[in-house]
Formats: structure tokens, C-alpha cells, sequence
């Protein structure tokens, strides 16, 4: 079965960005216009520490092409916590806050742990329930990234694979990698690029990602690399047309990207 690749970045709002991926002198509050015509995908961070008015949302849909998605990474309020089943609250509030003003431009919720946050079974199975399927009509789907070595268990894949909840594929160096597929979508975090490679990532780099493809009957993946911002700080301004082929086609090149369709 085919389907849809989705390459982006995490965030939108960077300093070392402006005069060099950003054209020189362009307003700030037009950043999301411009990178949003470069990636296919952007993963909003700010919601991880507060939440946005409704108009907001709709603000960001508005300003993105009609093809456009956003990943969502989940507050800390509902992931940060010693007993995860005691956050419905803070899960309601975070859902309710206008996510559905992106409607169809609205992809996966990513809920991030903490390295020190270690795997309950049933505290975790009782979280994955409490998730939404849906708000104001607007589908939900839900990625979830451990940091603990306690994660590697097939007890965690198999709830992970039942309430049909993407563990992201994440490739950060200091915590473990999965590589279980265990939704309808897959979700790569990709925060290993390296200064020399000039795609970031070299094709040997992409095999671990392109061994998850083949073993995936209804492919999909959504990308995002999240630090860019020194290498694009390098470029200066005679170099902003390269920089937009880096956001644009170097991303694909990290794993898996260039081989896994995605469904978002």
C-alpha cells in the first residue's frame, strides 16, 4: 500500500535561522509562512511547556499550505508526573485547548517522557486508554517516545500495539532506540546529523529506518530533525537558496525518509 512522506523540522522560531535560512530582513511573525513552503511537516514544541488560545491555532492553520501537517508534542503536565493515570485533567486540557482548530493540518500528538520516567505496566496501560481518539470530530493519532531502558520489554510493544500508538523511532544517541512497529503510522525523531555529511545523514545511517520499512506491510512514517540551527547559521546569506534545499531535501535523507511513505 502506498502513501505519504512527511519531512519537517521542530519548531520554527530560531535566532541563528534568520538572514540565512530566513531571507534577510523577513518579518518574524511571517517565519511560519515561509518554512512551512520548505517542509511538509512541523513539529510545534512550544506546547510542551503552555498552552495556546484557540485563535492561535487557527492562526497557524491559516498561514500553511493546504497539504501541510503539524505534529503536536504533548505538555509536560500529563507526562511529567509519578503516576501517569492521574493526569486525565491535565490530558483534557491539553486536548481541549483548540488542537482542532488545525483540523485536517493536525497529525500525531507526541508524548515525550522523561529519561528517568520507567515503565508500569499497568499505570502505562491505564495511560494509552485515557488518550482521545478524537476532538471536536477532528481525528487523533498518538506517538509516544520512552527514554528509559525499562521501555524494552514486549509487554510495553504490545500495549503500545493495541491501543494502536506509534513508539517513535528516535535517534538521539543517549537514549534507546525503538524499532517496534505498533501503529497504522510511524514517527521518526532524527537528532543525529552530522556537521561533515553534507545530507546529515549518510545512506549507511538510513538502514536501520529502511529494515523497519520492510518489515511493514502498510508503510508510513512522519520525520522531523530538530536541530539545524548551527548548521544553518553557517550558510549566510549567499548560501539561503542552499539552505532551503537542506530543509527541503536533506531531511528526507535522514533514516528512512527517502523509502518510508507515511499516511499523515
Amino acid at each position: 500500500m502506498s502513501g505519504k512522506i512527511k519531512v519537517g523540522i521542530g519548531g520554527w522560531t530560531f535566532e541563528p535561522w534568520r538572514d540565512n535560512f530566513y531571507p534577510k530582513g523577513w518579518p518574524k511573525a511571517r517565519e511560519l509562512e515561509y518554512a512551512s513552503t520548505h517542509v511538509t511537516a512541523i513539529e510545534i514544541n512550544g506546547t510542551f511547556y503552555s498552552t495556546q488560545k484557540p485563535a492561535t491555532w487557527a492562526d497557524w492553520a491559516k498561514r500553511t499550505p493546504d497539504n501541510f501537517v503539524f505534529s503536536v508534542k504533548a505538555s509536560r503536565f500529563c507526562t511529567n508526573r509519578r503516576v501517569l493515570c492521574d493526569g486525565a485533567e491535565s490530558i483534557d486540557k491539553f486536548i481541549n485547548q483548540g488542537l482542532s482548530e488545525l483540523g485536517p493540518k493536525l497529525g500525531p500528538i507526541l508524548w515525550q517522557f522523561a529519561g528517568t520516567k520507567q515503565f508500569d505496566a499497568e499505570d502505562f496501560g491505564g495511560f494509552l486508554e485515557m488518550l482521545p481518539k478524537s476532538v471536536d470530530g477532528v481525528p487523533l493519532r498518538h506517538a509516544i517516545e520512552p527514554r528509559h531502558e525499562s521501555f524494552r520489554t514486549s509487554a510495553f510493544v504490545e500495549l503500545a500495539r493495541k491501543a494502536n500508538v506509534a513508539i517513535v523511532f528516535a535517534d538521539a544517541g543517549k537514549y534507546p532506540q525503538f524499532a517496534d512497529l505498533t501503529a497504522d503510522f510511524t514517527y521518526a525523531r532524527l537528532q543525529n546529523a552530522r556537521e561533515e555529511e553534507p545530507t546529515g545523514y549518510s545512506p549507511s545511517a538510513l538502514m536501520p529506518a529502511c529494515r523497519m520499512r520492510a518489515r511493514r506491510s502498510r508503510p508510513a512514517i512522519h520525520l522531523r530533525r530538530s536541530t539545524l540551527g548551527r548548521r544553518l547559521q553557517r550558510l549566510g546569506q549567499p548560501g539561503r537558496h542552499r539552505a532551503t534545499t537542506l530543509i527541503s531535501t536533506r531531511l528526507p535523507l535522514a533514516p528512512a525518509a527517502r523509502v518510508m511513505p507515511s499516511s499523515l
